[in-house]
């Protein structure tokens, strides 16, 4: 039984290096790039995580497989049930956070869009009446196709070009699907704390590929990044933090946002740059993969094991 923890212990710790990896290679990316190698990282250690605790659950099943009652397999192996019981526990209780993460997306939508019909609006844009500053991209929800919501207010404090970066912005979200993204990765972070900090630096990243669209709109890097400090600036008067999946040009880091746009345009790594991190990254998620195979094979050779030794051997004398 020791080889099986030693196996669950790697396959349930490789994804903080996974993350880490993940994060810092982020860094070195174009925002699009990033944005994917995170999103992609996030679903490969999530399912290395389901791999190992499903393994685990599968031992009582695996000696059944081989003939052995349970009452032997306890007398015998008298972990084996109560860790099987604890990786079900586990999954039942990332399954009941799934379904009330993503109920809590879907309200958090029906509630933006509750306040958007207030609105007035012109093509792809409502214009929110009140007090609030603030402009967010709103995604498509039962039938409607996305919008891009601004208040009255964001509409007043900036000026025309200003407004036209803001709109660039939300635009380059809603066209890029990055709620989608958003939603996998913030889903992924229920199934392993480690896929927290990544959930943050797509946020970031997210916020990075829409700047930079927007400044590829604008024509003017530095004004792009004028327009989004004074927006952030505008909107922090008020307090209200974005929530997702309510992608908003306000939010996440703005000083480091407006910091890259006053920088050239970043551009897809080359050769050796290119296979380095896609080397680093790929050998992380294949580790925490084969960390799990291994661990469903290797519970499957062991049960083999085990029962040969049981069937031969009087009870309490056969390895454990």
């Amino acid at each position: 039984m020791t080889y099986v923890l030693v196996v669950v212990v790697l396959a349930l710790a490789l994804p903080w290096g996974g993350a880490a990896i993940a994060t810092r290679l982020a860094d070195r990316l174009p925002p699009r790039w990033a944005c994917w190698e995170l999103t992609g990282a996030s679903v490969l250690l999530a399912g290395g995580t389901i791999s190992a605790l499903v393994a685990l659950f599968h031992v009582p099943f695996l000696a059944s497989l081989e003939r052995l009652s349970l009452t032997r397999v306890l007398e015998e192996w008298p972990t084996a049930v109560p860790l099987a019981c604890a990786a079900g526990a586990v999954m039942v209780a990332q399954l009941v956070l799934l379904v009330r993460r993503w109920m809590q997306h879907r309200a958090v939508l029906g509630r933006a869009w509750a306040v958007a019909d207030e609105g007035t609006s012109d093509g792809d844009v409502l214009v929110v009446p009140g007090t609030d500053v603030d402009a967010f991209a709103l995604p498509g929800y039962r039938g409607r196709r996305g919008r891009v919501v601004v208040t009255a207010a964001m509409v007043r404090t900036l000026k025309e070009g200003e407004r036209e970066v803001l709109l660039a912005h939300e635009r380059a979200h809603l066209a890029g699907r990055h709620h989608l993204l958003s939603a996998v990765v913030d889903l992924a972070a229920v199934v392993h704390p480690a896929i927290r900090g990544v959930r943050d630096a797509l946020a970031f990243h997210l916020e990075r590929w829409a700047d930079e669209v927007a400044a590829a709109v604008a024509g003017d890097r530095r004004a792009a990044a004028a327009a989004i400090a004074r927006a952030a600036l505008a909107r922090s008067a008020h307090g209200r933090e974005a929530r997702h999946p309510l992608l908003s040009a306000t939010s996440g880091p703005v000083p480091r946002r407006v910091q890259a746009l006053l920088l050239p345009e970043p551009t897809a790594p080359r050769g050796g740059a290119r296979r380095a991190g896609a080397v680093a990254l790929a050998g992380t998620v294949v580790v925490a993969a084969l960390a799990a195979l291994a661990l469903a094979y290797g519970l499957h050779e062991y049960v083999e094991y085990a029962a040969r030794q049981l069937i031969g051997a009087p009870s309490g004398r056969a390895l454990r």
